[in-house]
């Protein structure tokens, strides 16, 4: 470290130094700056990304878009709640229905006899074998030598495991998990089945997809390998699929699964009632819940646009950069609040993706413009940049008149569920999370304001270009001051010198 002085000449040092470096610290103030705006235009973007989040994921999906969100009935259950649940849908028709469910339908089911509890699902086969073959000697695997078991294991490393469910033939090593056994039978799909391992019970249970009657499994082994199915004790119970059985206002109706509609109510069997306590399902017009589904929506979607129009036209003050230390040293608190601001505004004006946005949300309305002119919905005056205006009257009577076309504009019809316009708008906001988080780095599954960026974006690379010139300038402009501080204490040591040879010279000429 150089020592600062202020020495023989008398000079302020430090005052000197600072004012040559000046100078060079602006390229430094200049970088920094430039910094400072791509940072402050990142977490411009991150707001932004938080915004369209929160539109996409909480109110198009989670809120509008719920199935129930637009539906303009109301089921009401009366006796035994707990063992049927109704929904109305937009097809209800209002037809009373006395309910009694006699059956539930149930999956064919094939169940092993279980080797007890104590197995893990990440066991393999081959340990499985191992202890079935210990106690067919009446012995208990893990109770024997190692020697034992090495030979037990020795014996059974080369053997196969095979099992047919629906005709479909799976083979497996000893090397396979039960877990990973269960799950490849559950994954192919000419199986038609689903398999699981009951921990508890040591169990094997494959059970048709298809519920109800109609829904087959066979199991059966082979001739070529160990039957999977000896290693659980051989079947149990071999149980078939069965209808639910259930009678609406005296008339006996089945159904393969404890899930369907009639008379435009989705009915849900959880359990059995007695034949004399039927359940009741009757429905009521819900109009309010479909209006304000529709007026949150329209303010909602205001709302963003009005943000978004804001970011993209907001004024840019070029002449107000960001302050330096040395420069915020120099004003008042309240004097660098307004010149931030100044700063900071601007950032995201005519921005690509927010444009892009903006344009897709207008498109789609527009494409729909006739549809939403019919329950009351159109756009205001041109200098409004596509706000939304809604007629409240019209829409009431058009959730009299056809709540049905309601549904099919703003959740898609049944024969394509996912046409609707909130579907498509969630679309196009995915596509711009997508573009803000490969930009700015920022997170397209969150609204989280205060979450890391991605290092890996095309801002987060731009920001370690600047540090790391920044840092080198540093670097530079350090020696440099020291450089300085040198040459100046070289001066005064040179200055001594010279003081000293000329007080000699004095006091030899006897002038001293």
């Amino acid at each position: 470290m150089v020592t600062r002085i202020n020495g023989f000449s008398g000079m302020d040092v430090d005052s000197l130094v600072k004012n040559m470096m000046a100078a060079k610290r602006v390229p430094l103030d200049k970088l920094n700056q430039e910094k400072q705006l791509l940072e402050w235009k990142r977490d411009s973007y991150r707001q932004i990304n938080s915004k369209l989040y929160e539109f996409k994921s909480s109110k198009l999906t989670d809120k509008y878009g719920r199935s129930d969100a637009l539906n303009a009935y109301k089921a009401l259950t009366t006796g035994n709640t707990d063992a049927l649940k109704a929904e109305a849908t937009a097809e209800a028709n209002g037809i009373d229905m006395e309910i009694t469910v006699k059956k539930l339908a149930s999956y064919a089911t094939v169940e092993t006899t279980g080797v007890g509890s104590g197995k893990s699902s990440s066991q393999s086969l081959l340990l499985m074998d191992a202890e079935r073959v210990a106690s067919n000697d009446g012995k208990v695997f893990s109770e024997m030598s190692v020697a034992e078991q090495e030979a037990i294991v020795k014996s059974l490393e080369n053997k196969k495991y095979d099992i047919k469910v629906n005709g479909v033939t799976f083979s497996f090593t000893g090397q396979t998990s039960i877990s990973t056994m269960v799950s490849t039978i559950s994954s192919h799909p000419d199986a038609k089945a689903t398999a699981n391992f009951d921990e508890v019970t040591g169990q094997l249970l494959i059970r048709s997809k298809t519920s109800g009657a109609a829904g087959k499994v066979e199991v059966n082994t082979t001739t070529d390998n160990e039957s999977i199915i000896s290693l659980f004790k051989g079947i149990k119970r071999d149980l078939p699929g069965e209808d639910a059985e259930i009678t609406i206002n005296g008339n006996e109706v089945k159904k393969n699964s404890n899930n369907f509609v009639i008379n435009g109510i989705n009915l849900t069997l959880v359990g059995t009632t007695p034949s004399d306590k039927p359940v009741t399902v009757t429905t009521q017009r819900e109009s309010t819940k479909v209006l304000d589904t529709i007026k949150g929506f329209v303010e909602d979607y205001n709302s963003l646009l009005s943000l978004l129009n804001a970011k993209t036209n907001e004024n840019k003050y070029r002449t107000f950069s960001p302050l330096t230390d040395e420069q915020k040293k120099e004003m008042k608190e309240a004097d660098i609040t307004t010149w931030t601001e100044k700063a900071q505004s601007g950032l995201l004006k005519n921005d690509d993706i927010l444009r892009s946005v903006v344009s897709s949300m207008r498109s789609i309305i527009t494409e729909k413009l006739g549809t939403l002119d019919d329950i009351g919905i159109t756009t205001g005056k041109y200098y409004e940049n596509g706000k939304l205006i809604l007629n409240e009257s019209k829409l009431k009577e058009a959730i009299a008149d056809n709540p049905q076309k309601i549904i099919d504009l703003l959740h898609g019809p049944t024969s394509a569920p996912l046409s609707g316009m909130f579907d498509i708008m969630s679309d196009k906001i995915g596509t711009a999370l997508e573009q803000l988080s490969e930009r700015a780095g920022t997170n397209r599954f969150s609204s989280d304001l205060s979450g890391t960026y991605k290092e890996e974006s095309v801002m987060g690379r731009s920001l370690k270009n600047y540090n790391n010139r920044i840092d080198l300038m540093q670097k530079n402009l350090t020696t440099a001051e020291n450089r300085y501080y040198k040459q100046f204490e070289a001066m005064e040591k040179a200055m001594v010198k010279l003081q000293s040879q000329s007080s000699n010279l004095l006091s030899s000429l006897g002038l001293g």
